[in-house]
């Protein structure tokens, strides 16, 4: 069993970090990918750790469904950004 005070600690340190650092950084990348742009490794670096960090909040968001939809859209977006970075890379390719 998990310490309520600890995960409520947890989460609002992974909330402050969403969005003062993914979140805007994630719009750049999408305006950029969306304007037909491609990932460079710096961006590439960046969603690795995204997807990294996905993988080790999982039990923490399953304690705490209400988060679930917020970690939901951020999915999304991450998700349409790899999509259409992946189209742009075979179209310039």
């Amino acid at each position: 069993m998990s310490d309520p005070k600890y995960d409520e600690g947890v989460i609002m340190a992974l909330v402050e970090r969403f969005n003062t650092q993914r979140l805007p950084k994630a719009l750049e990348l999408k305006d950029r990918i969306d304007a037909g742009g491609t990932l460079n490794d710096l961006d590439m670096n960046f969603l690795q750790s995204v997807l990294a960090d996905a993988q080790s909040i999982k039990p923490l968001i399953e304690r705490h469904p209400e988060y679930q939809d917020l970690v939901g859209r951020a999915a999304q977006l991450f998700r349409e950004i790899t999509e259409k970075a992946l189209e742009n890379e075979k179209n310039a390719g």
